[in-house]
């Protein structure tokens, strides 16, 4: 049984090699085919492109039109290359994002709606928009509960991370299989997965609502503060969901730091608590920013039922719940710009409270 299954392998990595050293040499082939019959063609109409009366390169200069002289220095020459590298991804951000962006803006300081004929109608009305926001009596509770939300998640999901991270760069066996199974839920985190984990209540952790903590929480501390952390709790599995990807990026900044390091410190009479607080954490400090960043708007981009997101689409959709203010397109833009500009003052503010905390360590 144990010949038979050798001879199986044996056979199977000889196929698996005949079959890429066949597409090798079709791939070779037709990389030569192109140079061949390609090429020549490529390089006139490059020559055409900087050799004309509009441009002309030479002796590191670009003229235009014959009178104009640019001098082009190799750092010139390097970001030009760079830039037609991301053209493409360029025009795609002004037509797909940057554009929808200004348009919103815009339509947030109007009263708009959708005409079949006519398209978008739009009457221009000032700040009365966000006026009314601000006099809402379900936005209010909605933007306050997000802001708790995050207030207390972030750093919840930052501590998780670097434990999480530290416990994986250890010299263990089979690290790659941990790191697969911390990022495995970003994977699958999609809106529909993650809507349909919330309503089968499997984002909470088991008999967490029998625990001690919530009655506590409840019965001693202020709506303001108790209604966020409650969310917080009940929603501890999906908030660490979003630890995948600040794992990976702790972990590669644990691994950029040099051991020598941790041995002088050992022979200094350092502990492993100092070592962490004087090494770890400041060489970590960097990696903070873009870890909040990506957390904030990651959590902030998830379309809850009933939650700000969701407000918006039914503002867009079929109108606001609240008859009293205006609603449509213009009430949904201005919604979804105050939910922008509190995601981006609170991305600040974390970003900050690490920079002082990397000025102290400095």
């Amino acid at each position: 049984m144990k010949k038979t299954f050798q001879s199986f392998l044996a056979s199977m990595i000889k196929l698996i090699r005949k079959v890429f050293h066949t597409l090798g040499e079709f791939f070779t082939k037709v990389s030569s085919f192109l140079s061949e019959n390609l090429g020549p063609i490529l390089r006139r109409v490059g020559y055409a492109l900087t050799h004309n009366a509009i441009v002309r390169t030479g002796n590191n200069q670009l003229i235009l039109f014959s009178f104009l002289k640019i001098h082009v220095t190799r750092k010139m020459r390097h970001a030009i290359y760079g830039y037609l590298f991301i053209a493409l991804w360029l025009v795609g951000f002004t037509i797909f994002t940057f554009y929808p962006l200004l348009y919103s803006l815009y339509l947030s300081f109007h009263e708009a709606y959708y005409n079949l004929e006519q398209g978008v109608i739009t009457t221009f009305i000032g700040f009365d928009n966000y006026i009314n926001i601000f006099r809402s009596s379900i936005l209010l509770p909605l933007f306050s509960s997000y802001l708790g939300r995050i207030i207390i998640a972030v750093p919840i999901i930052l501590v998780f991370s670097v434990v999480i991270a530290m416990l994986v760069n250890t010299p263990i066996k089979g690290k790659g299989a941990w790191r697969s199974i911390f990022f495995l839920p970003v994977i699958i985190s999609t809106g529909p997965v993650l809507n349909e984990l919330n309503a089968q209540n499997a984002i909470t952790l088991p008999n967490i609502q029998e625990s001690p903590v919530i009655d506590y929480v409840v019965n001693n501390l202020p709506d303001l503060v108790a209604d966020p952390l409650l969310l917080v709790i009940n929603s501890m599995l999906l908030i660490l969901w979003y630890a995948g990807i600040p794992i990976l990026i702790f972990l590669a900044g644990l691994q950029k730091i040099d051991p020598s390091l941790y041995e002088a410190a050992s022979m200094d009479g350092a502990s492993p608590w100092m070592r962490f607080w004087k090494i770890t954490l400041p060489s970590l400090m960097p990696f903070m920013g873009i870890s909040i960043v990506y957390v904030v708007v990651s959590m902030s981009l998830y379309v809850e039922a009933g939650g700000i997101l969701d407000l918006v689409r039914t503002h867009i959709l079929v109108g606001a719940p609240d008859s009293a203010f205006w609603f449509g397109y213009g009430y949904a833009a201005a919604i979804a710009w105050v939910y922008f500009i509190l995601m981006v003052i609170l991305i600040l503010i974390f970003t900050a409270l690490t920079r002082e905390r990397r000025r102290k360590h400095a």
